[in-house]
């Protein structure tokens, strides 16, 4: 069980400390562990989740940017001889040492969850599958359609390297201190294969940052804003029998795969 002592939540890192043992189980539950697996926890905490996963797996490694934190744990070395605890930031920490088919399973400060979301999606060949707990709002945007209102940068660039999903919402009541929002958890499971080619994703990447950029505007103005010469965008969305004033946020992936490319084509002629 995690240390009695432990100090208040540090409000500068965003902690929000898990108190709900459904939670945790229903987390577990999702992550579809084996005996055998290696887990990598962002943010342990109290302890809570490591305790659970402890349990579970052959091998759990702990990320603690707080180091007072991070030294309470430690005292749990004796029940948890197969976690590793490390204290670091994520968000610079390197993921090499986590073996192929790894899986993460983190409750995120929502301060840093979407950089590490798209650090873990950088890092997607080393992972099996991510169980994240995440604002509701941003879990609503990870899953998002294209035509919503959620539907953003986030979306594509997330559904693009994954498949995902969203498990369950979580209640503010079931952390301490209480947050002022909502939480879900979401699965995220990488793409096998990728859906373009290693030096066509850059461009990819770029061209859907430069369509949301604006999105108030026209695809061929937010384009035309972010650095893209307008004519030839509005050919291009003219050979993709587009209307004129289209916007990027009814463009689904494929859509803006084939622009991207089109794109990229014409820059090489």
């Amino acid at each position: 069980m995690p240390h009695p002592l432990f100090p208040p939540a540090n409000k500068r890192l965003g902690q929000n400390f898990l108190i709900d043992q459904n939670i945790v189980r229903k987390i577990v539950a999702a992550a579809e562990l084996n005996p055998d697996d290696a887990v990598l926890e962002i943010g342990p905490g109290r302890g809570v989740l490591t305790d659970a996963l402890s349990r579970a797996v052959r091998r759990v490694v702990a990320i603690e940017i707080d180091p007072e934190l991070h030294r309470l744990l430690q005292a749990q070395r004796a029940d948890w001889k197969n976690v590793e605890l490390i204290c670091a930031d994520a968000l610079t920490h390197s993921f090499e040492g986590m073996p192929a088919g790894s899986i993460v399973v983190a409750n995120l400060p929502y301060y840093i969850s979407t950089p590490l979301l798209f650090k873990f999606l950088e890092h997607r060949r080393r992972f099996a599958r991510l169980v994240l707990m995440l604002q509701n709002e941003v879990a609503d945007r990870l899953v998002a359609k294209a035509g919503t209102a959620e539907y953003g940068v986030l979306s594509v660039m997330t559904q693009y390297a994954a498949e995902v999903t969203k498990a369950f919402k979580v209640s503010a009541n079931c952390f301490r201190p209480r947050p002022d929002v909502g939480s879900a958890v979401v699965v995220v499971r990488p793409r096998p294969r990728s859906l373009l080619l290693p030096q066509e994703e850059s461009g990819f990447a770029a061209v859907v940052k430069a369509a949301f950029a604006h999105r108030r505007k026209t695809l061929v103005n937010s384009l035309r804003d972010e650095g893209y010469e307008a004519p030839i965008v509005a050919e291009l969305v003219d050979a993709m029998r587009l209307v004129p004033a289209v916007r990027a946020e009814t463009l689904t992936i494929e859509q803006l795969m084939e622009l991207a490319r089109r794109l990229a084509c014409r820059n090489m002629s």
